[in-house]
């Protein structure tokens, strides 16, 4: 009775793996938008005011960076929680593939958040006159929220692991 309840444990991870194809789906959204923006993009470029040209290749920027955190959680995710992937030899490997575990996984995704953030506060100042102080404050706070956490996140797993590498001392 163990055997079986230990083989459908394992066997539930594979209720993820429709989730990664959710994402895949995402993915293919985002490209969509990218272009949508890219058209934008070209239409100011002919005639528009430069702090819009700007703003509008920051958020392309802030797409492909979103692009960037999907893709890490489905490659990622996959090989971590549901399956591993193998590739023949002839097909092209990531630089990180098969190389991220979870904490990794995790410290690269605050990264890209603290990245996506950046950008978003970045939009914000140079629409300044748009919005209002108090909305600045809010997002410069959120912002550093952001970058505290990956700091802690970054500070945690390597006390984490700390032990586990030759060479690695905690903080």
């Amino acid at each position: 009775m163990e055997r079986v309840l230990e083989k459908f444990i394992i066997g539930s991870r594979w209720l993820q793996a429709p989730l990664y194809i959710g994402l895949i789906g995402v993915l293919a959204l985002i490209c969509i938008r990218f272009f949508s923006e890219f058209v934008h993009v070209t239409a100011v470029l002919w005639g528009g005011e430069e702090s819009k040209l700007v703003l509008l290749v920051l958020s392309l920027v802030d797409l492909v960076m979103v692009a960037n955190l999907v893709i890490m959680v489905i490659i990622s995710g996959y090989e971590n929680f549901v399956s591993r992937i193998e590739l023949d030899e002839a097909t092209e490997k990531l630089s990180w593939f098969g190389k991220l575990d979870h904490g990794s996984l995790k410290i690269k995704l605050a990264g890209s958040i603290v990245a996506i953030s950046s950008i978003h506060l970045l939009k914000a100042f140079l629409d300044a006159e748009e919005i209002g102080n108090d909305k600045l404050v809010l997002l410069i706070a959120i912002h550093l929220t952001f970058v505290i956490s990956a700091v802690m996140l970054a500070w945690l797993d390597k006390m984490a692991f700390a032990g586990k590498n030759p060479g690695q001392k905690a903080p």
